[in-house]
């Protein structure tokens, strides 16, 4: 395989990630980013620990949807993040009725 058929299906594979996540945010409620990851969930669970003098986050998202274009499956019934780095968490606003399952599922 050459190095331009690498870019052209890496190139593919993250085109085909972007449309399956416009098709499926619609499905979900929250948006959290990680330094490592990017995630959809309907429930989060978020809570602020410490060990010592230091401080880290634990999440436990439901019901989710992983940003990976390398995992077979993206669609996941629960994730454990614990992490010493920020985290974004924001809820979706969906139009009233827009939490309909999309025709390409």
């Amino acid at each position: 395989m050459s190095a331009e058929d690498l870019d052209d299906y890496e190139t593919g594979a993250e085109l085909q990630l972007y449309k399956e996540y416009r098709d499926v945010i619609k499905l979900f409620k929250y948006v959290v980013e990680t330094e490592r990851r990017f995630y959809l969930c309907n429930e989060v669970n978020f809570q602020t620990r410490s060990a010592g003098q230091d401080v880290f986050f634990d999440l436990t998202l439901t019901d989710a949807w992983v940003w990976d274009v390398y995992r077979p499956t993206r669609f996941v019934k629960s994730v454990r993040i614990v992490t010493f780095k920020d985290i974004n968490i924001e809820e979706l606003q969906h139009p009233e009725g827009d939490m309909d399952i999309p025709e390409s599922l």
